[in-house]
């Protein structure tokens, strides 16, 4: 009797989903942050800075679109994962008859839908700077914005395991911005010291940028393997420490 009362897995899934979309957006603490912050900085480099050079302005927006998923998916997932296990959300959840994965597949949602809006704010500064790309080129940045998620998501998953609300919190924006500096997006790394822009290639960050500025044309595309290699490398990482802090949290 008590299974026939339950909702449907499909359903759950949706509803957990929306459940979580809607208390992100709640948080103008969250939402603020991860969906002007990218906009607006891109608006300073490509109108104030950029003198209104349109090569500027593509290849600033190859590298802010994989800026503006790193807010969402290191927060939505780091402090949102380390807040609901120390108010004992996680472990009510766990307790539940709610699907194992209903939880990470909300978390992913939310982060989803939060970085294609910041996607569409970006792309139309992007278009109002000049930015004229072929339909397959936007198409390709898009893919790789988009695939940007999942090396973020993981090492904010992994954060939010092993840390207390408070830690995740500086944990998370020290990360943030480490990854955006040392990575070139906000600026070439070849205006950094030699051993900063070696750091930059054990960085997630500094691969997504260069393949992204491959697929607005702005890089040479021959160079693709030299980057593609080292992020799945560093993406097999990336899951092997959220993987080991979700297997210590649920011991």
């Amino acid at each position: 009797m008590m299974s026939t009362l339950l909702p449907s897995a499909p359903r759950i899934y949706w509803l957990e989903s929306w459940a979580e979309i809607i208390k992100s957006a709640r948080m103008p603490q969250f939402i603020i942050p991860t969906i002007a912050l990218p906009p607006t900085f891109y608006a300073l480099f490509a109108f104030a800075l950029g003198q209104g050079s349109t090569a500027s302005a593509t290849q600033t927006l190859a590298t802010f679109g994989v800026f503006a998923v790193m807010g969402p998916a290191l927060f939505g997932f780091g402090v949102n994962i380390a807040a609901e296990r120390e108010t004992g959300q996680l472990e009510l959840k766990r307790l539940s008859p709610m699907p194992a994965g209903a939880q990470i597949t909300a978390k992913i949602a939310a982060t989803t839908v939060y970085c294609v809006v910041a996607f569409v704010i970006l792309y139309a500064l992007g278009v109002a700077a000049g930015v004229s790309l072929a339909a397959s080129q936007w198409a390709a940045m898009f893919l790789v914005h988009f695939l940007s998620i999942i090396p973020f998501s993981l090492i904010g998953i992994g954060i939010g395991y092993r840390f207390g609300q408070g830690a995740a919190v500086a944990l998370a924006n020290i990360v943030f911005l480490s990854l955006a500096v040392l990575g070139g997006l906000w600026f070439p790394i070849t205006a950094m010291p030699q051993f900063m822009q070696s750091l930059a290639w054990s960085l997630p960050s500094y691969h997504l940028g260069e393949i992204a500025l491959m697929a607005a044309g702005q890089r040479d595309g021959g160079y693709l393997l030299l980057h593609a290699g080292p992020l799945l490398l560093i993406t097999l990482a990336a899951a092997i420490f959220a993987w080991t802090g979700e297997r210590q949290q649920s011991r």
